[in-house]
């Protein structure tokens, strides 16, 4: 299992999630750069993604969709902020309706993920920042942390390929 720990700060408002690969950083990079890779590991395994839109500039936005293992669709969305090539990427995360617009119902979360050399490989530390603690516990209920160790835990799979 690449994820090495999962510190969830109630008083800072953060989880973040550090994963060590074997890897060299250019290589995790491409997991995040390319759509169809990024298909292959962003979400629950028995939620696979489809990535329908991928433009990791700056004001880029990102538009993909879950499927659960019963077909229903659920989505999301990422607005790209700052993205800094092999090694950094930030963008707000968030949740879309049936239509793919961002739902204003459900909380977002300021994301930051950042690829360092570390022992040979790459460490990858992706901390999720939240508005409030209540939004905070809500997307924990919903599973994210989880749902984020599973994720992360299919990359080694790609990386090996």
């Amino acid at each position: 299992m690449t994820v090495t720990s999962v510190d969830k700060d109630v008083d800072h408002l953060t989880l973040t999630l550090t994963a060590d690969f074997t890897a060299p950083v250019e290589k995790v990079w491409q997991l995040w750069a390319d759509p169809r890779l990024l298909e292959r590991w962003w979400g629950p395994p028995s939620y696979p993604a489809t990535f329908e839109e991928h433009d990791l500039t700056p004001g880029g936005e990102v538009r993909y969709y879950m499927t659960s293992p019963e077909g229903e669709k659920y989505g999301g969305w990422w607005r790209i902020t700052t993205v800094a090539p092999p090694t950094s990427l930030e963008f707000t995360d968030g949740f879309s309706d049936s239509e793919g617009k961002p739902n204003p119902e459900m909380p977002t979360t300021a994301v930051r993920m950042t690829l360092t050399e570390h022992g040979g490989g790459t460490r990858m530390e992706l901390r999720s920042v939240f508005d409030t603690r209540e939004q905070m516990d809500q997307l924990a209920e919903m599973g994210m942390i989880e749902g984020l160790r599973q994720s992360v835990g299919q990359m080694d799979d790609l990386l090996a390929g």
